[in-house]
C-alpha cells in the first residue's frame, strides 16, 4: 500500500472536469483552504465562467483539453498530488442522445486518468454516481447492494453500466497495483452554476418559473429523489480525501430527506412567487410523458434514497443545507 500523499499539506490537487458544476465549486474550496489547483476541462459540458474569476489566482491553473489527449494527462498527474476525477457525460437528456459519447467519455476517461496517476503515484477521488443502482428498490441504497439494470437495448443504462466499470477499474488498480483510490456515489447534487440544458430536475424548474411558463413534469411527478447543496457536496469529498481508512471504499454521498418531483415543482412555484420571482403558482404544473421527453420505452426509478451511515462513520460528515436552502440559492442566483 503507497502513503497517503495529503498527510501533506497543502497539498496539489488536480481536478478533472473542474470546469463544470461541481468542480468549480471544489476548486473554490481547495484554493480557500491553501491548497494548489490544477483544471482540465473540455467545456463539453463544463463553462469557463465556472472558473474565470480564478484565473488570477497565484494558486490556480487551467488547461482547456481533454483528459484523453495523455502527453496533456501525463504532465499534469505528474505535478499533483491527489486527482479529483469529475470528467464524465453527465445528464439524462445528454445520455439519452448520445450513448456513444456517454460510455467512451466514462470508460475510456476513467482509465486514461487511472494510467496517469499510476505512473506518478497520485491519489485519485472518483466521482461515481447514484445510477449504478439501477432498479434496485430496496430503499435506501447500500453501497454492497446488488444492482439490477435495464436492457442493453435502453441506452438510458449506458451511463450506470459506464460508471460501473468505471468503478470496478478503479479498484481493481487499488488491489493489483496498490494505487490509493475512494469512490464517491454522489446523489443529485444541486446549487448555483448547475444548468437545466442537459435535464437536470432544480435548474430546469426554476429556469421555467421564472420565465413564467409551466413546469415540464415527467411521468406523474410520484418519483421520488433527494437533493444535496453542492457546498455539503464538496465537504463530502473533501473529507473523504483526507481520509486514510477510506482508501479502496465506495461511499454514498447524498441528502436523505426526499421528495416528489411534483412537490418539489409546487414548492419552486411557491417560492418563486412569494420571493417575487415568478408568476403566480395556481394551475402552472404541466406533465409530460416519459416518451415525449426522452424516448419510448423510457425507465425511471421511482425513488433514489441514499444511506449515508457509511461517510458519516469513517469522516463524520453530514448534510448542513435543507432543500428550501437550495433553492433559494439557485433562485437568486438565476433570477
Amino acid at each position: 500500500m503507497v502513503d497517503n500523499p495529503l498527510n501533506k499539506k497543502p497539498y496539489r490537487a488536480l481536478i478533472t472536469g473542474g470546469a463544470g458544476f461541481i468542480g468549480s465549486h471544489l476548486a473554490e474550496r481547495l484554493l480557500e483552504d491553501g491548497h494548489t489547483v490544477t483544471v482540465i476541462d473540455n467545456l463539453s459540458t463544463g463553462r469557463f465562467e465556472n472558473i474565470q474569476h480564478l484565473v488570477d489566482h497565484p494558486r490556480f491553473r487551467f488547461a482547456i483539453d481533454t483528459i484523453t489527449n495523455e502527453s496533456v494527462l501525463d504532465r499534469l498527474a505528474s505535478e499533483c498530488d491527489v486527482i479529483f476525477h469529475l470528467a464524465a457525460a453527465v445528464g439524462v437528456m445528454l445520455i439519452v442522445e448520445k450513448p456513444l459519447h456517454t460510455i467512451e467519455t466514462n470508460v475510456m476517461g476513467t482509465e486514461a486518468v487511472l494510467k496517469a496517476a499510476l505512473r506518478y503515484r497520485a491519489k485519485v477521488m472518483i466521482a461515481s454516481t447514484s445510477e449504478v443502482y439501477g432498479k434496485g428498490n430496496s430503499v435506501p441504497f447500500v453501497e454492497d447492494d446488488d444492482v439490477v439494470l435495464g436492457p442493453t437495448s435502453r441506452s438510458r443504462w449506458a451511463y450506470a453500466a459506464s460508471k460501473m466499470v468505471d468503478e470496478f477499474l478503479a479498484l481493481a488498480y487499488h488491489r493489483e497495483k496498490g494505487l490509493p483510490v475512494v469512490i464517491f456515489r454522489l446523489f443529485n447534487t444541486v446549487g448555483p452554476r448547475q444548468t437545466g440544458q442537459y435535464g437536470m430536475v432544480i435548474p430546469r424548474f426554476i429556469q421555467q418559473a421564472l420565465r413564467g411558463e409551466p413546469i415540464s413534469v415527467y411521468g406523474d411527478g410520484q418519483q421520488t429523489r433527494c437533493f444535496l447543496h453542492v457546498a455539503d457536496a464538496v465537504e463530502a469529498i473533501l473529507a473523504l480525501a483526507d481520509c486514510p481508512q477510506a482508501v479502496g471504499q465506495v461511499f454514498n454521498v447524498g441528502a436523505t430527506d426526499e421528495i416528489s418531483i411534483k412537490s418539489l415543482a409546487e414548492r419552486i412555484l411557491e417560492l418563486t412567487n412569494r420571493m417575487g420571482e415568478g408568476s403566480d403558482p395556481i394551475g402552472q404544473i404541466q406533465y409530460v410523458r416519459y416518451d415525449e421527453a426522452y424516448a419510448v420505452g423510457f425507465e425511471d426509478m421511482t425513488r433514489r434514497v441514499p444511506e449515508v451511515s457509511k461517510i458519516n462513520t469513517y469522516t463524520g460528515w453530514t448534510q448542513k443545507h435543507s432543500l428550501s436552502e437550495i433553492l433559494i440559492d439557485v433562485i437568486k442566483v438565476q433570477g
